[in-house]
């Protein structure tokens, strides 16, 4: 692991086949809600091993394990270059103020067990898509929560 965080990361949605979105808590910032996140841990990690690195390092769930297909993680090939909130920039080197996060989308089992990282996540809950979108603190994690229904392989029964 580098001594700083290198300014890439993932966002994975991670949702189930009646459209609720899995949120975790932060447990540096209670209140703060989010999907998953994290940043690649070498300059040369692939982003889609960043990805099923991290689902499995912060809610236990193994992509390519029971229930969960590799296919079933997808780069939506969306990505968001924001302002490193100044409260985690320390975590950068000198100098760096901006992140490039790359959005997938991971379709799980409805209710898949969910196992927290407790250094990272305080809680954990399946909300409908658009009150997911609501309840996120990051805008670019609204904003992809939102564009779900559009990477849906079958749409939806119902408009929830």
């Amino acid at each position: 692991m580098p001594a700083y965080k290198i300014p890439e990361s993932v966002l994975v949605v991670i949702f189930s086949s009646d459209l609720h979105v899995l949120l975790l808590e932060r447990a540096d910032k209670p209140g703060f809600w989010q999907s998953v996140t994290g940043s690649k841990d070498t300059l040369d990690e692939v982003l889609r091993e960043t990805a099923i690195r991290e689902v499995f390092e912060e809610t236990g769930l193994q992509i390519g394990g029971p229930g969960i297909p590799e296919s079933a993680l997808v780069n939506w090939n969306l990505s968001n270059v924001y302002e490193i909130y100044p409260v985690w920039r320390h975590r950068y080197a000198e100098g760096i103020t901006h992140n490039t996060e790359h959005v997938f989308g991971l379709q799980v089992p409805n209710n898949s067990p969910i196992q927290l990282a407790e250094r990272e996540h305080l809680q954990y809950q399946w909300l409908p898509w658009r009150l997911a979108a609501d309840k996120c603190f990051s805008p670019s994690n609204a904003e992809a929560i939102l564009q779900l229904p559009q990477f849906l392989t079958t749409p939806p029964a119902a408009d929830l």
